[in-house]
C-alpha cells in the first residue's frame, strides 16, 4: 500500500475509533444501554480497579445500576491520543475522561458531586468493518466529593435540563 493510503487509513480508523470514545460518554449520560454495549467487540472487557472487573457487557450492567441511583451525571473526553496498528486493523488509545456525578446525600439536605478523573487505556480492533474495544482499562488519577445543600445544587429547570434517555433532544437533532 502507498505511503498516502496509508496514511488516509490511518486517519479514517483515528476518526472512527475517536467517534466510538465519544459515543460512549453519550451512551452513559443519556443512559442508552444499546448504544454503550456497542462499544465493546463481544467478549470485549472492561478493568475499572478497584470497582469492576470483567466483560464490557458486564460492566454496562454495573454501571447502569450505579447511574440509576444518580439524579445527574456527566461525562467529557479530552486528549484522545489513537496509535493504528501496521496491520490496519488493530490501535490502542489513550483518553482523558472527567465524570461528575450527582446524587443523594447523607440525608435529604444535601447533594454529594462527585468529580473524577481519569484516563481510558484501550486496545481496538476491527471486525466486519467496525472499530470496537478489546480491552478497557480505567486509571483513576484523583477524585473529590462535595457536599452541596439542595436548594443551591440542583439551580437548572427541569425543562431546560438535558434528559437521561432517548428523549433528550439531541436525539432528534441526529435523525438525520
Amino acid at each position: 500500500m502507498a505511503e498516502h493510503d496509508l496514511a488516509v487509513r490511518d486517519l479514517l480508523a483515528k476518526q472512527a475509533i475517536t467517534e466510538v470514545i465519544y459515543t460512549y460518554c453519550r451512551a452513559l449520560d443519556r443512559m442508552d444501554r444499546d448504544l454503550a454495549l456497542s462499544v465493546w467487540h463481544p467478549g470485549g472487557t472492561a478493568d475499572y480497579p478497584p470497582m469492576f472487573t470483567g466483560t464490557g457487557a458486564g460492566f454496562v450492567d454495573w454501571v447502569w445500576k450505579a447511574h440509576e441511583a444518580l439524579t445527574s451525571h456527566s461525562h467529557q473526553i479530552t486528549n484522545i491520543l489513537v496509535r493504528v496498528g501496521e496491520d490496519g486493523t488493530t490501535a490502542v488509545s489513550e483518553s482523558y475522561v472527567t465524570v461528575v456525578l450527582r446524587g443523594p446525600g447523607a440525608d435529604d439536605s444535601a447533594v454529594a458531586e462527585i468529580t473524577a478523573r481519569g484516563r481510558y487505556v484501550d486496545r481496538w480492533s476491527l471486525r466486519d468493518g467496525r472499530w470496537a474495544v478489546d480491552a478497557r482499562r480505567h486509571i483513576l488519577d484523583m477524585q473529590t466529593v462535595q457536599m452541596h445543600p439542595r436548594e443551591l445544587a440542583d439551580t437548572v429547570p427541569p425543562e431546560d435540563s438535558g434528559r437521561r434517555d432517548t428523549d433528550d433532544p439531541s436525539y432528534a437533532v441526529f435523525r438525520l
